[in-house]
């Protein structure tokens, strides 16, 4: 699959936030809303029937309105990295847990180095590692459409109206089984279709097993405020990852 053109890209991100992507340095309209690392991930993972939600969370206030990216800013290619055609089988372990690496998979890195106050441990180390470092959190992986996470507010996920264990905030260790909730859109630029994960790092000491064993939850309360909800998921899973498949 290789580098993934800056057109899917943004491809990919209109079909995320339901709305026009265009560069930064393309726009001239007045009307115009930055999409940012934050803002991005406060509609990504709104299932695609849910449109008005995700512009909502973006602060659309109109149909008319187009988000504008720096990509610079956004993406951090250093950290890109093509799984599409790996077969090495090495057992891999990121915060003390089996990390099941994206095979097949295109990873489109996400800028976040330096975002949170408390610096980068949660990421663990650079490089090919087997081996997990003090400090760092596991991988899981997040579908678009996966019963119980509906979509993601105020720059984080939010918790749906229909859960399968409770008001949480879903995601899974297995990439096999989050794949099953995988999005899907079709580039204009090269009519390929492809299919879309997020890869994420959540804190151990926030997140809870499911009975299903796989499935790993954030526990959000019933009645918390859209603030708190901000705090909880910013301490307990971080998107670091946009994963692409081509659908042959």
């Amino acid at each position: 699959m290789g580098r993934v053109e800056k057109e899917v890209r943004l491809e990919l991100l209109s079909a995320l936030t339901g709305a026009t992507v265009k560069p930064y340095t393309d726009l001239r309209a007045r009307n115009t809303t930055e999409l940012n690392i934050y803002n991005l991930l406060s509609s990504f993972l709104t299932d695609e029937s849910h449109v008005p939600l995700r512009r909502a969370a973006l602060g659309f206030s109109s149909s008319h309105e187009v988000l504008c990216v720096d990509i610079d800013e956004l993406f951090d290619p250093k950290y890109d990295y093509d799984f599409t055609h790996c077969t090495d089988k090495s057992v891999c372990w990121r915060g003390d847990e089996l990390y099941k690496r994206p095979y097949g998979w295109n990873r489109i890195a996400l800028k976040v180095l330096d975002k949170y106050p408390e610096g980068n441990t949660w990421l663990g180390t650079d490089g090919w590692r087997s081996h997990s470092v003090v400090g760092e959190w596991p991988v899981s992986y997040h579908g678009t459409s996966i019963e119980g996470a509906r979509g993601i507010i105020s720059s984080h996920y939010k918790a749906g109206p229909r859960q399968l264990y409770g008001r949480e905030v879903y995601s899974t260790c297995d990439i096999d089984q989050a794949s099953g909730y995988s999005m899907e859109f079709t580039s204009k630029k090269n009519g390929k279709t492809y299919r879309v994960l997020m890869q994420n790092r959540i804190n151990p000491d926030m997140r809870k097993v499911c009975q299903r064993q796989d499935y790993w939850l954030i526990e959000i309360p019933e009645g918390t405020t859209p603030d708190k909800v901000k705090e909880i998921v910013e301490k307990s899973i971080r998107p670091y990852g946009i994963l692409l498949k081509e659908v042959k």
